[in-house]
C-alpha cells in the first residue's frame, strides 16, 4: 500500500483538530491514565444521555413509539469512549456496521413475517441467530466489524419494539450512530484524539533510507579500482 497523506491535512487546525486529525510531525501526547478515565466515563455519560434525550423528548419519535435507546449502543459506548484507538471502534465500524446489520436483521425479519403469527412466534429465534450470523459474516467481507453491531441485527428480530417499527428502525439506528459519532469527536478530541482514521488507516511517508557504511565502503573500493 502506498504512503499518502490524510485529506484532512487540507482544513483549517481547528477544524481538523475535532476531525481527528493530528500533524505527524508532532509528537503524539499521552495523557495520565486518571485523564483517560475522567472522559471515557464524561464520553459514555454524555453519548448515551444525547441518544435518550432526542428520543425521550422528540414527540415524532415518541408518536412512532420509539425506545429511549437501542440497546446495542450501550456497547458502542464501549468502544467509541473507552477504547478509541481500536480499529473497531472508528466511524467507518460505527456507522457502517450498525446499519449494515439493520438492514439484515430487518431483511431477514420480513421473510419470516410472511408467515402465519403463530409460525412467525416460533421461529423468532432462527430469525434473530440468523440475522446476527449473517450480520457478522457481511460485516467480515466488507471490513466494518463492529461487535455491538450484532445485537443491532438481533433486536430487529428478537425485539417487539424493534420489530414493530420495521423499516423505520433503519433510520433510528442512522441517526443513533450519528449522535454517538459526534459526541465522541467533540469529547474524545480535547485531550485524546479520535478517530484514528475515518475510511482506512493513512500510512505516513517512509523516510530515506541512509546509506549503510558496508554500502559506503563497496563504493568507495569500486570508484578506486577501476581504470583512469
Amino acid at each position: 500500500m502506498s504512503a499518502r497523506a490524510s485529506p484532512l491535512a487540507r482544513l483549517p487546525r481547528w477544524m481538523s483538530h475535532w476531525l481527528g486529525y493530528r500533524d505527524p510531525d508532532t509528537p503524539p501526547s499521552t495523557p495520565p491514565n486518571y485523564v483517560v478515565w475522567l472522559w471515557t466515563f464524561i464520553g459514555a455519560f454524555s453519548g448515551l444521555s444525547i441518544i435518550q434525550a432526542v428520543f425521550v423528548h422528540s414527540h415524532h419519535f415518541v408518536d412512532h413509539h420509539v425506545p429511549s435507546i437501542i440497546a446495542s449502543y450501550g456497547a458502542s459506548a464501549v468502544l467509541c469512549y473507552g477504547a478509541i484507538e481500536a480499529p473497531l471502534a472508528q466511524p467507518r465500524a460505527l456507522m457502517a456496521g450498525h446499519f449494515i446489520s439493520a438492514v439484515i436483521g430487518v431483511c431477514i425479519t420480513k421473510l419470516f413475517s410472511l408467515l402465519p403469527a403463530d409460525r412467525l412466534e416460533q421461529l423468532r429465534w432462527l430469525a434473530g441467530c440468523l440475522s446476527a450470523a449473517t450480520a457478522i459474516v457481511v460485516m467480515q467481507i466488507t471490513e466494518t466489524t463492529h461487535p455491538p453491531a450484532g445485537a443491532t441485527a438481533l433486536l430487529a428480530a428478537v425485539s417487539p419494539d424493534m420489530y414493530s417499527m420495521g423499516w423505520y428502525y433503519l433510520p433510528i439506528i442512522l441517526l443513533s450512530s450519528t449522535l454517538v459519532l459526534v459526541s465522541a469527536l467533540l469529547i474524545n478530541n480535547i485531550q485524546r484524539r479520535y478517530p484514528v482514521y475515518w475510511w482506512e488507516p493513512v500510512i505516513p511517508p517512509m523516510a530515506k533510507p541512509l546509506p549503510s557504511v558496508d554500502a559506503e565502503k563497496e563504493s568507495d573500493e569500486s570508484g578506486r579500482q577501476s581504470p583512469a
